[in-house]
């Protein structure tokens, strides 16, 4: 190659990697640009045939580390993780695009366009999934929820759970890569145009269906966060005067038609079994009261009904590793008595158990108390309406230093504020639907489809010859 042609090569690389970069950047973490996902991987996909492999993957590595590096400030500085976690969740990120753009390559270059296709998205897919398995962190940080806020793609999600969505929009950017790469017979480019466009479409389609479909009812729910002391103790002056503002509150959004009012975790902390206050204000409204308490070792949520023997606990059962380990995880889970509402708290909504743990039970909205660390309340609060999309439930969320959102369970934000300020409130009608998603009866089918599709993809171990 002349030293003309392999400046232009270099200078064409380096311009793939920052766009790729840029657009990882801004397309993932804590305020994802959804559509930018979408484009991404291209400018690499499409250089790295033209690439030796070392070179394709150190740049599919230096802008894949930008899908991480986006929540350093959060990991590390905002929740005060060690530097080795920042690290690691950077490395993860750029492991999975390299490793998935050298597969697409590779088959590229061998002449199999069509396996080219799948592999890139299978291999991600499959990644996120085994690395979710064991996490800690749940689904936390997976590619799916970039898309919290395309309506139409995130209703793949009931029937395919996250995964889908996640294969959905890396499939886009491996088949115009295919289609736009001149090497590939027209015949193949035009087949693996033809049925990336055709999933995508249908997806959109699905999407268009399901979000036209009308509610069977609703249910009207206040949210409420109010500044002042964590974790309220009962037992001081200090934590009473908590309790008394937020009964005031309570009895505000009662009058404004709440027929369930959620308190953010551990908004009390209290040696004693229930806090009659709330039982009370309950009973005299004729309302659930749902708060978060430190309560015995446990971080719950204690709900009140409109009788006082009417009450349910629910311990939280994913705590935050090295924030929470004065407290013992739950086990099991509550539903409030005569209605279809189960309980939850914050973390639990990064993982799939939660979700489908209710939506076995018939339940079709969930009371979630949360605190959040004021940089991620949307995306937090987004992980949890995507559990809702996936398991046909409506979500109502009260987050400390976070958002409260109200969303139905095709992830549409029917209410939303944030308690920035200090405090916040809201009342709102939230629509439920009756339904049981695909994904709430067969859970992660997608994902163990996409690993029998990417070991029928994978090149075969070559045999060694035999002597003769």
């Amino acid at each position: 190659m002349a030293s003309n042609d392999k400046r232009a090569l270099l200078a064409w690389t380096l311009a793939a990697t920052i766009l790729s970069g840029a657009a990882w950047w801004l397309g993932t973490g804590l305020a994802p640009q959804a559509w930018l996902t979408w484009l991404a991987p291209l400018p690499l996909l499409l250089i790295a045939p033209r690439l030796r492999w070392q070179y394709a993957g150190l740049a599919a590595l230096c802008a894949g580390a930008c899908a991480g590096l986006n929540l350093w400030h959060y990991l590390c500085g905002v929740i005060g993780l060690p530097v080795t976690i920042g690290v690691l969740v950077a490395v993860g990120a750029a492991l999975k695009f390299a490793l998935s753009l050298l597969l697409h390559r590779y088959f590229l270059l061998s002449g199999r366009p069509g396996r080219a296709l799948l592999a890139f998205p299978a291999l991600w897919v499959a990644l996120d999934y085994l690395g979710s398995l064991g996490s800690p962190h749940g689904v936390f940080g997976t590619l799916a929820h970039s898309q919290v806020d395309a309506l139409h793609v995130l209703q793949l999600a009931s029937l395919t759970g996250l995964w889908g969505v996640s294969f959905i929009v890396l499939l886009a950017p491996s088949a115009l890569a295919v289609v736009l790469l001149p090497d590939v017979p027209p015949r193949q480019r035009a087949l693996a145009g033809g049925v990336a466009a055709l999933l995508v479409v249908a997806t959109f389609g699905f999407g268009a269906v399901r979000l036209q479909q009308p509610a069977s009812g609703s249910i009207r729910i206040g949210l409420a966060s109010l500044d002042g002391p964590f974790r309220a103790s009962l037992a001081t002056a200090e934590g009473k005067a908590q309790l008394q503002r937020y009964l005031a509150v309570i009895d505000k959004l009662a009058a404004q038609g709440a027929q369930a009012v959620v308190l953010p975790e551990t908004a009390f902390s209290t040696d004693q079994p229930a806090i009659p206050e709330l039982a009370a204000s309950a009973a005299r409204h004729r309302i659930w009261i749902d708060a978060g308490v430190a309560l015995k070792g446990r971080n719950q949520a204690l709900a009140y009904g409109p009788s006082p023997a009417v009450a349910a606990g629910y311990a939280k059962h994913h705590l935050i590793p090295g924030l929470e380990g004065q407290y013992q995880p739950g086990t099991d889970y509550a539903m409030l008595a005569g209605t279809r509402t189960g309980l939850a708290i914050c973390k639990d909504m990064d993982f799939h158990d939660t979700g489908r743990a209710y939506a076995a039970r018939g339940a079709n909205l969930l009371l979630v108390p949360a605190w959040d660390f004021d940089v991620d309340g949307t995306m937090h609060s987004r992980m949890a309406v995507l559990r809702g999309v996936e398991n046909g439930l409506a979500i109502a969320r009260a987050a400390k230093r976070g958002n409260l959102t109200l969303s139905d369970d095709r992830g549409r934000i029917v209410a939303e504020t944030s308690d920035a300020q200090g405090s916040a409130q809201l009342v709102s009608d939230l629509p439920l639907h009756q339904s049981r998603t695909l994904y709430a009866r067969w859970g992660d089918w997608f994902a163990w489809l996409d690993l029998f599709l990417l070991a029928m993809i994978l090149p075969p171990r070559r045999r060694k010859r035999e002597n003769t």
